[in-house]
C-alpha cells in the first residue's frame, strides 16, 4: 500500500493521470470514499493521461459512462445505486476482461462480480486541514498492480 496527501483537485487530477501510462486492456480500478472525496476528479485524470479528450463526467446517474477515443477505452462505473443488487445483470465481466480500463466507484455494492487482480484506491477527506485536503491510499490485488506501486512511478509530478 501507499499513501499521498494531496491538497487540491489539481493533484488528485494528476495522480490519475501519472497512473495511466501504466494500465493495460482489463486492468480494473476500484474507488472507494464518501461523497465529494474525489473519484471522479482522480477518473478525469486517469482519462487525460489514456489522451481522451472528451471531458469526464460523474456516470451517477447512467451508472456507465464509456469513453473509446483514448489510447485504451475508459469505462467508468458508479454502481453506488445498485446497493439493492443488481450488479450481475450489467454484465461487468464484460467490461473487466474487455479491450479497456474498468474504473469502479461504490466497489463494495459490486463485490461478488470482482476480479482478483484490482488496484483499490480509497479517499478520505481531511476536512480539519482544508477543504480539498485528501489522504489517497492505494492497495494491490496482483502482480501487475503490485509492480505500478514498487515502480516509483507515482508521485505527484515530485
Amino acid at each position: 500500500m501507499i499513501k499521498f496527501k494531496v491538497d487540491s483537485p489539481e493533484q488528485t487530477e494528476k495522480l490519475g493521470e501519472e497512473l495511466a501510462p501504466d494500465l493495460k486492456a482489463g486492468d480494473v480500478i476500484l474507488l472507494d470514499g464518501d461523497l465529494g472525496a474525489g473519484k471522479t476528479t482522480f477518473t478525469k485524470g486517469l482519462g487525460k493521461g489514456l489522451g481522451i479528450k472528451r471531458n469526464i463526467k460523474s456516470p451517477t446517474f447512467t451508472i456507465i459512462r464509456e469513453y473509446k477515443n483514448g489510447r485504451l477505452p475508459l469505462y467508468h462505473m458508479d454502481v453506488y445505486r445498485l446497493e439493492e443488487g443488481g450488479a450481475d445483470e450489467l454484465g461487468l465481466n464484460e467490461y473487466f476482461n474487455g479491450d479497456g480500463v474498468s474504473v469502479v466507484e461504490w466497489s463494495k455494492f459490486a463485490e461478488d462480480e470482482l476480479p482478483d487482480d484490482y488496484l483499490r484506491i480509497k479517499f478520505t477527506r481531511n476536512d480539519e486541514l482544508g477543504d480539498n485536503d485528501r489522504t489517497i491510499e492505494m492497495t494491490a490485488s496482483g502482480g501487475h498492480f503490485n509492480a505500478i506501486l514498487k515502480s516509483g512511478d507515482l508521485n505527484l509530478g515530485r
